[in-house]
């Protein structure tokens, strides 16, 4: 079990519904939903910046097609804090997209640990709690 877990998905019931399948897997002790990823990287990027390791979650599920800020923005902004990114927190990509330029050009940010397809499956949950 983690301790902590980031959801960021302007989609409300798809966060619901991802947090949902990581409950009832034992996945995490604390899920911190964001609707807004500019909220998400006011709480996350102080983290990175102070070197606050205990702080940031252990997981990070990531929207790829938001407003204002879609995940590609969003790991643009994260990618000056890889190596703390890659030591500390496992951050996945967790998108309905299935085009494959989309995995192609997630694949050039080192510091994302995967990048998996909505809605999350129950073995998919088992799988990346086995990888802790």
């Amino acid at each position: 079990m983690f301790k902590s877990v980031y959801i960021i998905d302007d989609d409300e019931v798809s966060a619901f519904l991802t947090e949902a399948m990581l409950a009832a897997e034992h996945f995490a002790r604390k899920y911190d939903t964001f609707l807004n990823p500019q909220d998400a990287l006011q709480h996350l990027l102080p983290l990175l910046q102070q070197d606050q390791r205990r702080s940031i979650p252990d997981v990070i599920f990531l929207d790829l097609n938001m407003p204002y800020v879609d995940g590609w923005q969003f790991l643009d902004t994260l990618a000056p804090h890889a190596p703390l990114i890659k030591c500390s927190c496992m951050l996945y990509m967790l998108t309905s997209s299935l085009d494959f330029n989309d995995v192609r050009r997630a694949q050039k940010y080192d510091f994302l640990a995967g990048f998996l397809q909505k809605p999350i499956e129950e073995e998919t949950i088992r799988d990346l709690l086995h990888k802790a």
